[in-house]
């Protein structure tokens, strides 16, 4: 009984813990400012909409999530796409001095690198192509920095496929890549999902290239877009608690379309 009752109170301890700062946000995105800051309520006393309608028709937060939304997508997309065929080769061809088993921690490596510290060679890389402040300069910043995860976390899902499945397929008259394409992209499906769900998440809240990257809200992100809500002398709370739900909703909807796929990757490997 007593084990019982420290279980509960451990479980009930974790979920405060976890979902009192969820229910905050959600709480004061519906509270007027004056309620945030100076009567300091638990509940919304008078819930509003307010805050939401203000984002979209004051703030351009319309945009900013657009443009969140498709940056991700695409950067997303074919780091994906290139990041599988790359994580493919690693897998199945064999590298002089076993650098095959070398080139995915290599690329992690660079993957780990604080972002700071090439912050402002990309931004001078996309200043001479006359990038900034667009989405193809965020698409393709991103995309560099998810390739290299994404073939670090798709090599161990290839090697978990046996080979004899693609040497059937070409026995019978298929190609390699259409042996890659139909019989080993299938089966990786759920390192996909898990590779994906990883990539949206670091790439939709990414703030630091957004920031230097961009400066209007044609091409402003949504995290970026949100930080204009703090002014030097006042600051939106209302407003920037609305943004924070918006901008958790694609999320969790991502996670929830995937979420089969995620479960089964998560348990084959995915993370290492």
């Amino acid at each position: 009984m007593n084990a019982r009752l420290a279980r509960i109170c451990v479980m009930t301890g974790v979920l405060a813990v976890v979902l009192l700062p969820i229910y905050w946000l959600v709480s004061t995105s519906f509270k007027s400012n004056r309620e945030i800051t100076q009567e300091g309520t638990l509940y919304p006393h008078v819930p509003t909409l307010d805050n939401y309608v203000r984002l979209f028709t004051e703030k351009q937060f319309g945009s900013y999530l657009t443009n969140s939304l498709v940056v991700t997508f695409f950067s997303v997309a074919i780091a994906l796409v290139v990041g599988a065929m790359g994580a493919y080769a690693i897998a199945r061809f064999r590298l002089p001095f076993a650098m095959d088993r070398k080139v995915g921690l290599f690329l992690l490596t660079l993957r780990i690198i604080p972002p700071v510290v090439i912050l402002i060679p990309v931004y001078l890389l996309m200043l001479s192509l006359g990038l900034l402040d667009s989405w193809l300069g965020l698409i393709a910043t991103y995309t560099a920095f998810n390739v290299t995860f994404c073939v670090w976390m798709m090599e161990s899902f290839f090697r978990e496929i046996p080979v004899d499945l693609e040497e059937a397929a070409m026995v019978d008259g298929d190609s390699r890549f259409g042996a890659f394409r139909r019989i080993t992209l299938p089966l990786a499906a759920p390192g996909l999902a898990a590779t994906a769900i990883f990539a949206v998440l670091v790439t939709f809240n990414e703030f630091l290239f957004a920031l230097a990257l961009t400066a209007t809200p044609r091409a402003m992100t949504m995290p970026r877009g949100t930080a204009t809500l703090i002014g030097r002398i006042d600051t939106d709370w209302a407003s920037m608690a609305a943004a924070g739900v918006i901008g958790a909703l694609p999320i969790v909807l991502f996670a929830l379309l995937v979420q089969r796929h995620l479960v089964r990757g998560l348990t084959m490997g995915a993370v290492k």
